[in-house]
């Protein structure tokens, strides 16, 4: 499992247990790492809407849809 991969799915997992501020380091250190994956802005985006920073998490959502316009998961 490569470095994006795990800092993803721990990001996830954090996020399922409700651990909205862990997993947005996850998300934003995954993103360090490859900014053109709209799944992981996507991740990002539902991660700020649930701790209520709703402009943040608009503009990543805007952002995935960018990258990909065709995104089936963009919130």
């Amino acid at each position: 499992m490569d470095e994006i991969t795990a800092l993803i799915s721990k990001g996830k997992s954090l996020l399922e247990e409700g651990n909205f501020e862990d997993a947005l380091g996850y998300f934003d250190q995954a993103l360090l790492l490859n900014q053109n994956d709209p799944e992981l802005w996507n991740l990002k985006g539902v991660t700020l809407r649930s701790i209520g920073r709703y402009e943040e998490a608009l503009e990543c959502f805007n952002k995935s849809l960018e990258i990909d316009p065709r995104d089936k998961f963009a919130s």
